[in-house]
């Protein structure tokens, strides 16, 4: 196992260690997955995997808004 010293901001700490109380992790456990997600998400082969596993979920839905349905509120903004 390789061990590395990270520094973080006073404000980054605050947030992790919420965090951690909040989901009942450790600060290292959830260190450990935003490096795995970071790991993941630069090896644009395991990216492209995600992406085509991903490609046409919606397709079958038809509990969702049609376009036509939503457009009303976002030209609202």
């Amino acid at each position: 196992m390789t061990t590395a010293k990270i520094v973080l901001t006073d404000a980054e700490g605050e947030v992790l260690r919420d965090l951690a109380r909040r989901t009942g992790k450790t600060e290292e456990q959830l260190l450990r997955e935003a490096v795995d997600q970071l790991l993941v998400r630069s090896q644009p082969e395991a990216r492209r995997e995600v992406l085509q596993r991903a490609c046409g979920i919606w397709k079958d839905r038809r509990d969702l808004p049609t376009l036509e349905q939503l457009r009303p509120e976002w030209e609202r903004c």
